[in-house]
């Protein structure tokens, strides 16, 4: 190992704040930033670099912006609200409007994901060459050399171009993760296929299997249920969604039964495979689905090969995720780490402030460590199933001493004009403070109605203050401050 390599923790966490006026003195070196990874993290903390000063360079191999613009997060999030808009449809006779006949262009919709993904890149792109940010198309990886300094070199890899040497006073790996498969479902992205190959099918599943409940899983299967495909989810736990608020992940559970969802709980998928007519997947009892697709959602496995980290003395753990602390460093100074890479929250929001803190951090800013109690997190199905703070099993363990108020949303009149009944508010406060701790929200647009609790808890606000503020009426985020006087009253 490099004699120049010490352990980052014996370093100070937060470093002293510059001024404006002594960021980039006159006449003295500027500090060369290197990314490995253009994702929410990688662009994110290019643009804080550049904004300080830096010579920044970003080494990004499939476009600006990552796989998360390019195949994941946007491209998906984009399809979801195409059938959300389906879903509307469906259940508005309710309402008194009429059942329309809807037809769906499988090839025009993913043209339209693809086209504002691509958008979304380009705009970036422009974004970080406009802050003076280098980008270079391919890839990046640490070099070991026998220099005893602080000065980092890396090899760089372009798709255009020979590979060449370059050094930098301050690494970011922010390579993000890959989707997992299995060895016994072969993926074609014809018949059985990753969520990144959803995008080339010409036409919808007529009868797709979801393997896989969690988060990933359970928002396509939520999508094609709405857009007329017959859905089987696959869920090895007792029900959808194992990880989030199990009331929440219930509710959102018998919406998707009541709607015509095939769910098998306490099953495990043992094989997929191709058949003449389409697929079948067969699980661990013996039990036999037959298909006409089959997605294949059982998490992710982080980009972290063929990056030089061992050589270099980077710790890497035995799933493949680099270790950080709570401003992004890794175990070698200078050498940071953001995003999925680093298994510490599968967020863009998290993978985004992972990059601004790192490179705050690195630069001498002052800087808070990531507080991952505070992140709201979303669930982009119909229904919607967002949290912030404290869980409910935190409380039911005793570990959080909070008491908590559950608001259905079949009592809000907004609710009740739109017929989106579905759902509730959940909130929690500390027991001796009445400071708001979190909560949960299911329904639609939780991904909006969640802000209001995020603010009240990364502001210590109290349940009085969010119940003496005024609401519009009718309106879903009523129901927030209703919580919170059912709490004051508690």
């Amino acid at each position: 190992m490099h004699t120049r390599h010490r352990d980052a923790r014996l370093e100070d966490t937060l470093k002293p704040a510059r001024t404006e006026a002594s960021r980039t003195p006159k006449g003295a070196p500027v500090t060369r930033v290197a990314i490995i990874g253009g994702g929410p993290a990688g662009y994110e903390a290019a643009l804080v670099a550049s904004q300080l000063g830096a010579e920044v360079t970003l080494i990004e191999f499939t476009g600006a912006g990552g796989s998360c613009v390019l195949s994941d997060c946007v491209p998906s999030k984009t399809f979801i609200a195409a059938s959300n808009v389906l879903t509307e449809i469906h259940e508005s006779t309710s309402m008194g409007i009429g059942a329309v006949d809807t037809t769906i262009d499988a090839t025009a919709v993913n043209s339209r994901v693809r086209r504002l993904a691509t958008q979304q890149s380009a705009d970036i792109a422009h974004k970080l060459t406009a802050a003076g940010v280098k980008i270079v198309y391919g890839r990046g990886a640490l070099r070991v050399d026998d220099r005893a300094n602080y000065v980092h070199e890396l090899r760089v890899m372009p798709i255009d171009g020979e590979p060449y040497d370059t050094d930098c006073d301050i690494v970011l790996i922010a390579t993000g993760a890959t989707p997992r498969t299995l060895p016994s479902a072969p993926v074609d992205g014809e018949r059985i296929f990753t969520w990144r190959q959803l995008y080339d099918l010409k036409e919808l599943p007529e009868r797709l299997i979801v393997v896989g409940s969690g988060v990933t899983g359970a928002e396509f299967a939520s999508a094609y249920l709405a857009m007329g495909s017959a859905v089987t989810l696959i869920s090895s736990r007792d029900r959808v969604m194992p990880h989030e608020d199990a009331e929440a992940a219930e509710t959102v559970g018998k919406v998707f039964a009541q709607r015509g969802m095939d769910i098998r709980n306490h099953s495990r998928a043992a094989a997929a495979r191709r058949t003449d007519e389409g697929v079948e997947v067969e699980l661990e009892d013996g039990t036999v689905i037959d298909g006409s697709h089959a997605l294949i959602c059982v998490g992710s496995i982080p980009n972290s090969d063929d990056l030089g980290l061992h050589a270099y003395g980077i710790k890497v753990d035995d799933r493949g995720f680099i270790p950080v602390d709570k401003v992004s460093r890794t175990n070698v100074p200078g050498v940071y780490a953001a995003g999925d890479v680093t298994g510490v929250h599968a967020l863009a929001s998290v993978a985004a402030m992972q990059g601004r803190i790192a490179i705050w951090h690195a630069l001498g800013e002052a800087v808070r460590p990531l507080k991952l109690a505070n992140v709201a997190a979303n669930v982009f199905t119909d229904p919607e199933l967002a949290s912030v703070g404290v869980s409910q099993s935190e409380i039911d363990s005793g570990k959080a001493d909070c008491r908590a108020v559950l608001l259905p949303f079949a009592s809000n009149p907004r609710a009740k004009m739109v017929d989106r009944t579905e759902g509730f508010v959940k909130l929690f406060a500390w027991n001796a403070s009445g400071i708001v701790a979190g909560g949960v929200i299911v329904g639609s647009r939780a991904s909006e109605l969640i802000t209001p609790l995020a603010l009240a808890v990364e502001q210590r606000l109290t349940v009085e203050q969010v119940a003496r503020t005024l609401t519009i009426y009718p309106s879903l985020s009523g129901s927030v401050a209703e919580a919170a006087r059912q709490l004051m009253e508690y």
